[in-house]
């Protein structure tokens, strides 16, 4: 079977793909992954150093009369600062005792003073669109306030998540990053998300084209692990003049492992749990014309019921079912793992005969709690792991679904910028 037109019965949990297409945006994300965050560093800039007293320092080359000079960089009143570049703070005849710069946002600049404390330089840029005052004193007592404002950013990106916030899915699921703007700055975005695993393991990110960057471990997550993702995307620059605008963490959890193996040659679908098989099931592949995947697969989708349409695999008019039932999909081009009730049982586990997809005995509306498919799909989750073998088909494109387990680790691993 292929990509279906998802009907208004669909459990559908983001949008259609087309046949053999690279994964694309994945719908529309809820708004708490759009929204912008606060950075902060610590509440107060000054380092605690006290002034040299050598004879080359500013404090003792003080000329007599003279008056301490404060300056800022971005000037008092700039209105459309950069956010490029970090705050500066420079003192003449005297030496800076304090420094510290507070955005309207409640986020403070840490920074650090120069050997001679004559300067100060801010360790952050300062974020886009943010009113700053910076306010330095000098060893004198003498002291200055300055406020200036960033401008906005012209153009901006954001990068759509999966899996969901606070979700948990099966031990294949990876971390998906889809950008709304092509990236060329590979390196300094990868650099500002962050993927870590409890129980720790080491994680890597693949990119796929200029929109998609995923991560994952060597193997398969462990059970039970929690993973933090870390978006620290606002202001970096993508591309030329694109700047990100999130920053905030997200948590996935993982659930129980499920690996279920497809074997066209027996026409056969094994499913283990943590090692122990809990379920064997008939099932009905694609035909010679119309040959299944192989290699490995994660669940990305799931339908309890859904229209798939010929017409949108490039199959013209070869069928049109409003209601297939327990439909998981594998991969972006159109492949499922489903429910068939229009078949004969007497198929399952002796033809293949479907357009590519992976059938079992279903029933029509899918509430028939006796048949395989309603079994097989109460059974699973997302990032659950299917893997095909024997199909006559080559191994699935790793772009094609979330199925970058079909790379080894050294092949993941290059396709990283950092």
């Amino acid at each position: 079977m292929g990509v279906p037109h998802i009907s208004n019965r669909s459990e559908r949990q983001s949008k259609g793909w087309s046949r053999r297409g690279l994964l694309g945006v994945l719908g529309a994300v809820p708004a708490a992954a759009v929204l912008t965050g606060c950075g902060g560093g610590a509440a107060d800039a000054s380092d605690g150093k006290t002034p040299t007293t050598n004879t080359t320092s500013t404090t003792s080359a003080r000329v007599a009369g003279k008056k301490t000079v404060i300056a800022v960089t971005p000037a008092d009143g700039t209105k459309k600062a950069a956010f490029t570049s970090p705050v500066e703070v420079t003192v003449t005849d005297g030496a800076l005792t304090s420094v510290k710069v507070t955005g309207n946002d409640g986020s403070t600049l840490t920074g650090s003073f120069d050997d001679t404390r004559t300067g100060w330089t801010s360790t952050q840029n300062p974020y886009s669109g943010t009113m700053y005052t910076v306010a330095a004193k000098a060893d004198d007592g003498a002291g200055k306030t300055a406020t200036f404002t960033t401008r906005s950013p012209g153009e901006t990106f954001v990068g759509h998540f999966t899996p969901e916030a606070n979700s948990t899915s099966g031990v294949g699921m990876p971390v998906s990053v889809n950008f709304t703007h092509a990236v060329t700055n590979k390196a300094a975005v990868e650099k500002a998300i962050t993927v870590t695993a409890e129980p720790a393991v080491e994680v890597v990110g693949h990119w796929f084209g200029d929109t998609r960057l995923d991560f994952r471990p060597e193997t398969y997550w462990a059970a039970g692990t929690t993973i933090t993702l870390g978006l620290r995307l606002k202001d970096v620059e993508g591309t030329d003049d694109v700047y990100g605008i999130q920053s905030k963490d997200v948590t996935f959890h993982i659930g129980r492992e499920q690996i279920s193996t497809v074997d066209l040659a027996t026409k056969r679908m094994t499913v283990r749990r943590a090692g122990a098989t809990v379920a064997t099931y008939p099932v009905s592949g694609g035909d010679a014309d119309h040959t299944t995947w192989s290699g490995i697969m994660v669940i990305s989708e799931r339908f309890k019921q859904t229209r798939m349409e010929s017409s949108t695999v490039g199959l013209g008019d070869e069928y049109d079912i409003a209601d297939v039932p327990h439909a998981q999909r594998l991969t972006t081009s159109g492949t499922f793992v489903h429910g068939n009730y229009w078949a004969s049982a007497s198929v399952f586990g002796s033809e293949n005969t479907s357009h590519g997809c992976v059938g079992l005995h279903d029933a029509k509306g899918a509430n028939d709690s006796s048949v395989d498919g309603y079994k097989f799909y109460e059974s699973s989750m997302l990032g659950d792991v299917v893997i095909v073998k024997n199909s006559g088909e080559d191994t699935v494109d790793p772009a094609n679904g979330l199925n970058g387990w079909n790379l080894s680790w050294q092949d993941w691993k290059a396709g990283s910028a950092l």
